[in-house]
């Protein structure tokens, strides 16, 4: 008898660590349903490499910052494998870069809406679906956070660090509330990765610029961060919960 495969819900699944952890996801075992926020061709193409080597996907342009996004996220993977076994709660932007004598009312509220609104309604969705006190399998969420929480971004973006401090205590805080409900909560905290992200924010240079003063000398990839998610949403993790996991080559 075939073994019955795991749902997997991410939050931001169309680049960069989202698109790994979707993409690797599916090569453990897991069907995926993960939401974009705007290019319909990313998210094809993350979809379609899930397909191509045997796995299920569903991509949902969705808004996680609304309520009604974040809803219909969860409700097109109920429809796909009902309760799922893991969330990660990925989606996230850096934000403009530069001091914060220079943000705007504007930029911190993207930044902090997309980062922390978002973060935790995508995880109080993922409690509400997984809690064995509300009828739920269990399961676990995996946080992505930042290293910048710790480090704190002067220069370049102290609001998009600060966020990423909030959902360190959300991952903190959210498992030990939900612990005795089947639901095990963590936190990956990347460091200097090769992702979009640095480019998007105007620092093109900012992988070759960083990487000598971290101590294994490079920047991480997004799929070594994905084995770090997928090991935290793992049986293999069974007594992990509340820990805050640095992916940063010792940044």
């Amino acid at each position: 008898m075939t073994e019955a495969r795991k749902g997997l819900v991410i939050s931001g699944g169309s680049r960069g660590i989202g698109a790994a952890t979707a993409i690797a996801g599916a090569a453990a075992g897991y069907d995926v349903c993960f939401s974009f926020a705007s290019d319909q061709d990313a998210a094809d193409r993350v979809a379609a490499a899930i397909e191509a080597a045997g796995g299920r996907a569903t991509a949902v342009k969705a808004d996680m910052t609304d309520e009604s996004g974040v809803a219909e996220l969860f409700a097109a993977a109920d429809a796909m494998f009902g309760a799922p076994s893991a969330v990660v709660v990925n989606a996230g932007i850096s934000g403009r870069v530069g001091r914060l004598a220079d943000a705007t009312v504007a930029d911190l509220r993207n930044v902090f809406d997309t980062n922390i609104l978002g973060a935790f309604l995508v995880a109080r969705a993922g409690v509400r679906a997984m809690s064995t006190e509300r009828g739920g399998p269990g399961g676990a969420i995996v946080i992505v956070s930042s290293r910048a929480a710790a480090l704190g971004g002067a220069g370049e973006w102290v609001h998009y660090a600060a966020s990423k401090g909030a959902t360190d205590t959300l991952a903190i805080g959210l498992a030990r509330e939900v612990a005795h409900e089947g639901i095990r909560v963590n936190a990956v905290r990347p460091g200097l990765i090769d992702t979009e992200i640095h480019a998007r924010a105007g620092l093109v240079d900012r992988l070759e610029r960083v990487a000598p003063n971290i101590p294994m000398k490079r920047a991480g990839d997004p799929q070594e961060v994905a084995a770090s998610i997928l090991w935290l949403a793992s049986d293999a993790a069974s007594y992990v919960t509340g820990a805050l996991l640095d992916v940063s080559g010792g940044r």
